[in-house]
Order: structure tokens, then sequence, then C-alpha cells
């Protein structure tokens, strides 16, 4: 039934009943009106009035809830459908809708991995830069700084050997942001030995208790899911290190049916802000790159949890 024949038929309904009632209750109205016929009439008014309401309420109930999904709907958010009436103009309208957010996370899964892989592509090319150039300049650096400090008199020695370790310190870094750059040790070890370094590493800098528990039994993953797995893993573990004021941090990896399960636990203060920052939407942006779930919630305890479910893809018979 089109929108129009059932909203005409609701009101049909109310009108047929009120003419009924006319025709046959024992009720007249005299000229002038007196006060209990106008009191019956208006009674009548509104019941037809509250009547009309509901039914119409009832009728434009597909309408109201395509209305709240449109007002809610996130792309990051994949699956969030309607489910189909019978027939009529609102199932089609519903239908069409549907298909549309089917298009519109598609494109949007596709221009995200476009974005994606074209930033790991220039943050390979920094980080490579990074450790031909100013890596290798700041090792000559230290090398002239460390025979000009030999050969230097006391004075000017002590001079020198302090440049030394502040040249060293800063080759320190640039080291550490090509590893944030782009981790070689994913490339040439694996995602567990990355994710290894990772922890400690992060363990080193912040402080925090760092626990690890990583399945040995892992399956065979593509380059691409080790590496969204471990940029949520970074992203996570910065988070905490900013916003969580947590000293307790569990990271484990295993293996679930048919997918692999990431899991960031802090103890911290937990997620509070129903406004997600970049650094989380850009998570969900990586999740969908691979077709994996991502969820943060606060954790049982205390805190906050994110879990990361990546699809393993099936072996070819």
């Amino acid at each position: 039934m089109s929108l129009f024949w059932r909203i005409f038929g609701l009101n049909a309904v109310v009108l047929g009943t009120a003419t009924a009632l006319l025709l046959w209750a024992p009720v007249t109205v005299s000229v002038p009106v007196v006060l209990t016929e106008a009191i019956i009439l208006v009674g009548g008014l509104v019941v037809m009035l509250v009547a009309n309401a509901a039914l119409l309420r009832w009728g434009l109930a597909p309408l109201e809830r395509l209305t709240k999904l449109m007002t809610t709907v996130d792309l990051l958010r994949p699956g969030q459908r309607l489910p189909v009436p019978a027939g009529g103009e609102v199932a089609e309208l519903i239908r069409t809708f549907n298909a549309m957010l089917d298009r519109l996370e598609h494109e949007r899964a596709t221009s995200s991995a476009r974005a994606l892989l074209a930033q790991e592509a220039e943050r390979r090319r920094i980080a490579q830069e990074l450790h031909d150039e100013v890596g290798q300049s700041m090792t000559a650096i230290l090398l002239a700084l460390k025979r000009a400090a030999d050969e230097a008199p006391p004075p000017l020695r002590d001079e020198l050997q302090q440049a030394q370790e502040i040249t060293r310190d800063s080759l320190d870094e640039v080291r550490r942001l090509v590893r944030r750059l782009r981790p070689g040790v994913l490339d040439d070890l694996g995602l567990i030995s990355a994710l290894t370094s990772l922890t400690s590493e992060f363990a080193t800098h912040t402080g925090l208790r760092v626990v690890r528990r990583f399945d040995a039994d892992l399956p065979p993953l593509e380059p691409e899911t080790e590496l969204v797995l471990y940029r949520v893993a970074q992203e996570s573990l910065t988070n905490v290190a900013r916003h969580a004021d947590a000293k307790r941090v569990e990271v484990s990896l295993r293996r679930t049916d048919g997918a692999v399960e990431l899991a960031i636990v802090d103890d911290g203060r937990g997620i509070r802000a129903a406004r997600e920052g970049a650094g989380i939407r850009g998570m969900r942006e990586r999740a969908l790159l691979i077709g994996a779930a991502l969820d943060i919630a606060p954790a049982p305890a205390a805190g906050t949890r994110v879990r990361l479910t990546a699809p393993v893809p099936r072996k070819q018979p």
C-alpha cells in the first residue's frame, strides 16, 4: 500500500467512525447549541483527533525509524540497516536507503584504503630518507666529534664529549622516529616480534607495566592485516600514555574462530567522552581496510579496552 492510501485509509477510518456515531447515536444538535450538546461535540472532536494522531503515528512509524537512522548512521560502523516492510512506497524508500548505505560504505572503505596505503607509502619513504640521509649524516658527525675529542686538549675535550652525547641522543631519537614511521622488525621478523619491540619500548619510555599475552599458534596473516594490527596497538598505547593515567597495560593477541583478536586493556580512568578524536577514527578506518571489527569500551574492572577482531582468510582447497 502506498503512503498516500495508507494515510487516506487511516483518516477514512476516523471520519467513518465519527459519521456512524452521529447517525446512530441518540444525540441531536439544537439551534442555538446548548451547553450539554457543545460538550458532547467537543469531546467527540478530541476523541477523533487523538485517534487520528495515534493511527498516523503508527502509519508513519517506518519513516520515523528511517529519519532516526539517517541522523545516527556512521560509515565507520558498517552494518546499520532498517528492516524492510512487506511492500509499498515506504518499503521501497527503506530498500533504496539501505542500498545507498551499501554503496556509501563500499566507497568509504575503498577511498580509506587508498588514503591509508598512500600514507603508509609516504611513511616508508620518510623513514628511509631519515635512515639513509639524516641518520648517516649524524653518524658521520658523531665519528668526527669523537676524533676531535681524542685530539683536543682537556678543556675543549669536555665540551666535545658533551656535544658527542647530545648528537648520540639525537641519533637515537631519529632511529626511534624511523621505527615509529615504519617498523622494520614487522617486515623482517613478523607481528609478534614487532609487538614485543613496541611494548618494550613503550614500557621503557613511560615507566608503565606492560603485560604481554601472545598465542604461539597464530595463523598466517596478510601483510596488510599485520600492519593494521600493529598500527592499532601503537595508537592505543599512545592514547594510554596521553590520556589514561594508567599504571598497567595488558596487550594480548590470540586466535579465535576464523579471526585474530588484538586487545589492549589498561587500568586507567577509562573512556568517558562520547566524541571520538582523530586517533580513534583513524583506527576505525584502518579496521575497515581489512574488514575488521573495532570495539572500544570501558574495561570490566577499570580503564579502557580496545579490541580489534581481524578475519583470517580461508585456505584455498
